[in-house]
């Protein structure tokens, strides 16, 4: 049996602890309320772009526009964009990323993939793996705004229209809430606009069946106006993904430290219940040997 002054050295340090946890649970809490605001402002605009994308591309089917960045090929080397945090102590948020990209990896074996990291956590892993990287792009989250989004997304875009890769995917955690979060594969490149997927799937009775759609005026043209959003959309939707990761990431770290803090209460009370009976036991011993001892000098 463990003594009273082990006994007190343990509650302490996990009152020390369950303090340190609901210090980072507060500190989580109060960087998500800023990146859900972030993530629920960027969100709007992201599909509102999409739409016009996805309009402007129905309307010009019969005009023979297109853009670079919407060419399909077949796919025979991907790049694999990875975003997970830059520190631990946030539940499964890594590990659900990770593994799920493992996943793409043995499915997709058949095809070059190489991979690509946002944040410390997933390219410490592969690195330890023997997997190679392409590139880290360390320190992102540290000055996350639309310019660095948009330079990364840039640099995948010119990595697929110097024909080195074939498609781009990203793999991030979607927020949902602050204890539920969605990982999802999301393919940035080529880009897809909503109208476009649908057009590839449907039967040509729904599409001959699809109303006519009023046209616009364009200046100075429809290539023009369909150059300037397809290379913004791209950015736009790489910088949507990198903000719902930092909002799952608060929100699974909220949720943790907050799992660890009714845990180290529990132990606390699990502790001082066994210090008492313990106490209790080492008083009854002493009151015994008092008792025999008396009864020894009669």
């Amino acid at each position: 049996m463990a003594s009273l002054r082990d006994i007190r050295k343990r509650i302490r340090s996990v009152k020390n602890t369950r303090q340190i946890t609901k210090a980072m649970k507060m500190v989580s809490a109060a960087k998500l309320r800023k990146a859900q605001d972030a993530i629920l402002a960027a969100r709007p605009y992201a599909q509102t772009l999409e739409q016009i994308i996805s309009e402007l591309a129905v309307r010009s089917a019969d005009q023979e526009l297109a853009h670079p960045l919407l060419a399909t090929r077949p796919i025979r080397r991907v790049e694999l964009l990875l975003l997970t945090s830059d520190r631990g102590l946030a539940g499964g948020f890594n590990s659900n990323v990770i593994r799920r990209a493992n996943r793409y990896l043995y499915e997709n074996s058949n095809l070059q993939v190489r991979v690509s990291t946002v944040g410390r956590k997933g390219n410490d892993f592969f690195r330890n793996r023997g997997q190679s990287i392409r590139k880290d792009f360390a320190g992102l989250y540290a000055t996350l705004n639309y310019r660095s989004a948009a330079n990364v997304a840039e640099e995948l875009a010119a990595a697929f229209l110097n024909d080195e890769v074939d498609a781009v995917y990203v793999v991030y955690n979607e927020f949902v809430s602050a204890i539920t979060q969605n990982v999802v594969v999301s393919q940035l490149l080529p880009l897809q606009p909503a109208a476009v997927k649908a057009a590839t799937t449907a039967t040509p009775e729904t599409v001959t069946a699809a109303p006519a759609l009023v046209d616009f005026k364009y200046e100075p043209s429809r290539q023009a106006v369909l150059d300037r959003l397809v290379p913004q959309a791209v950015n736009i939707k790489l910088y949507r993904a990198l903000l719902e990761s930092v909002a799952s990431e608060q929100g699974a770290r909220m949720s943790a430290m907050e799992n660890a803090t009714n845990n180290a209460t529990d132990m606390i009370s699990s502790y001082t219940l066994l210090y008492n009976r313990t106490r209790q036991a080492v008083i009854t011993k002493e009151l015994m040997e008092i008792v025999s001892g008396a009864e020894a000098l009669k």
